[in-house]
């Protein structure tokens, strides 16, 4: 089979195409026949050798974090019913044709839903959902979700929206504030601009009730002063490190500093929870995943780059079997 390879940490041009023996099944496992791999951000952190003290990595290995497709094996222990079912699987690989997971590590696809879309909810479905219970946005409150056109911006914009609340969008182009807007944005911003923080607080007559901070870094620090006094941030950008704002100033204000991501990725049940409800909406047409890059196997590195240049326009999977 074909599959990414890191053999060690660096640049996009460390993502190389290999052949590997196909996987065979242990006890308790599955072999999943991927159509789609999911591809977050977080994928171009660990490839630069990021994160090893939450996300191990030992060299070489097989990047990625899941995706969707049809179960080929299952390994003793493991009900062959599963055998050509539509999954998703969540696990620690991705970017191959096949992957071993654990029979735990799966999920049917609903039935309607296109493996595709089911791909894309692997990881930002999980996240979107969860931080959406954490910030839990009120019928008729102002929210401000940065990064609005990332693949969890995109959910987090809806799921406000569903919730009744009123959104501002602040992404870093046309073609991504277009999008915000197409998918319920009431107001859209430029966060490139330097009085971004300042229309917001117009747009919103004082302040967003919550942001949703997608960002990270100097930029996510700086939306805290898009909130009114009293409101919530909830940070999980990365993009350029941790957003740190200033505690003792929110403090003052008020403001209740939400940063989930300090704790590690969630546990498995509650994983398993968020993306059953995340696949349920989507089968039932309540949460649209805005898929806006596509790429073959092969151009796995190209996907990093245009995350890394952020000049995607929503959510970015890999094809099997593209050219």
């Amino acid at each position: 089979m074909h599959a990414i390879h890191v053999a060690s940490f660096g640049a996009p041009d460390v993502l190389t195409l290999v052949d590997l023996p196909d996987p065979v099944p242990g006890p308790g496992q599955v072999v999943v026949g991927m159509v789609a791999a999911d591809v977050i951000f977080l994928d171009t952190l660990l490839r630069g050798g990021w994160g090893q003290d939450f996300f191990p990595r030992t060299l070489p290995y097989v990047p990625g974090g899941g995706g969707a497709g049809e179960v080929l094996a299952v390994g003793d222990g493991v009900d062959p019913g599963w055998v050509a079912r539509s999954v998703v699987v969540r696990t620690e690989t991705g970017y191959a044709e096949r992957v071993v997971a654990g029979a735990e590590e799966i999920m049917p696809v609903p039935a309607g839903l296109a493996a595709v879309t089911a791909a894309a909810l692997v990881h930002d479905g999980v996240t979107a959902l969860g931080f959406h219970r954490l910030g839990a946005p009120q019928k008729g409150e102002w929210v401000l979700v940065s990064a609005a056109a990332g693949g969890a911006g995109t959910l987090l914009v809806q799921l406000a929206v569903d919730a009744g609340a009123r959104v501002v969008a602040a992404a870093s182009s046309d073609a991504k504030l277009a999008l915000a807007r197409d998918l319920g944005a009431e107001v859209v911003v430029d966060y490139t601009g330097a009085d971004w923080v300042e229309r917001v607080r117009e747009a919103t007559g004082g302040g967003a009730s919550l942001v949703y901070d997608g960002a990270g870094g100097a930029l996510g620090a700086t939306s805290v002063d898009a909130l009114a006094d009293g409101g919530r941030f909830v940070t999980y950008g990365t993009a350029d490190g941790f957003a740190a704002p200033d505690r003792e100033s929110a403090a003052r204000r008020d403001i209740r500093l939400l940063m989930p991501l300090m704790d590690g990725p969630p546990d498995q049940e509650t994983a398993r929870e968020l993306l059953g409800l995340a696949l349920e909406s989507a089968a039932e047409g309540r949460l649209r995943p805005a898929i806006g890059a596509t790429y073959p196997l092969a151009r796995a590195a190209d996907a990093h780059r245009a995350l890394a240049a952020r000049t995607t326009v929503g959510k970015s999977l890999l094809l099997m079997g593209g050219e």
